[in-house]
């Protein structure tokens, strides 16, 4: 077996109590992975997917937080570790396992990239996702939240009029009230907005799976997203 580093980490909270395992392999190929670099800097949350192919072409190793300490791990070290909690049983609810033709792995939360030096800049790109994670998918006219597909971008200074494509000007809106407010602003259509919108200070992605429990080791690495 591959020999694995440990380092010290802040203490971490206990570990939840086994349960059987119901998670497709689809959706936990498509689950987040915080990516850091040579130096232990977060720079990106990526998905499972793309992790295994950094940990295949031996780009990146497996950072793994548990007792205290978090380690190190090749791709191969995972793969026989996961055989081992495969066979005694230990696999949790937080958990994301993939099954492939031989082997049964379990999803990484934390990668690191062996050769990936450069430091992260401190923004956060203005887009789409970006918006409806800021307003938390709700509209801020009816207050009310939907999924995707039923959201649109409204500018809050109709862009007819010279608004901005800006965090301060763009809000999330259900289809209804993005046609009900129109070419207007929102006092002109008789609407008010839930919040002033704002530049957010964090990537809310980040803000986000920090709030779940199954991300909860990436505080490890990023302390300021839990201030």
């Amino acid at each position: 077996m591959v020999s694995v580093a440990q380092f010290p980490v802040p203490d971490s909270s206990a570990l939840e109590e086994p349960i059987p395992h119901r998670r497709s392999s689809s959706s936990a190929l498509e689950a987040n992975v915080l990516a850091l670099n040579r130096n232990f800097l977060a720079v990106q949350v990526i998905t499972v997917r793309r992790a295994f192919c950094l940990l295949v072409k031996d780009l990146a190793e497996i950072i793994h937080v548990e007792g205290g300490h978090y380690s190190a791990y090749d791709f191969a070290a995972w793969r026989e570790l996961c055989q081992l909690k495969t066979e005694m049983g230990e696999r949790y609810e937080y958990e994301d396992w993939v099954r492939s033709v031989n082997f049964d792995i379990q999803a990484p939360r934390v990668i690191r990239l062996l050769t990936y030096e450069r430091v992260p800049r401190n923004t956060v790109k203005f887009n789409r996702r970006n918006i409806f994670l800021r307003d938390g998918h709700r509209c801020q006219y009816c207050g009310k939240r939907f999924s995707t597909p039923r959201l649109s971008l409204d500018h809050v200074l109709p862009k007819s009029r010279g608004g901005a494509d800006t965090w301060e000007n763009i809000v999330c809106a259900c289809l209804k009230c993005n046609v009900d407010k129109g070419g207007r602003t929102p006092a002109e259509a008789g609407m008010k907005l839930l919040q002033k919108p704002l530049k957010p200070k964090r990537s809310p992605l980040l803000s986000r799976q920090l709030s779940l429990s199954k991300y909860e080791c990436w505080r490890n690495f990023v302390p300021q997203m839990t201030e």
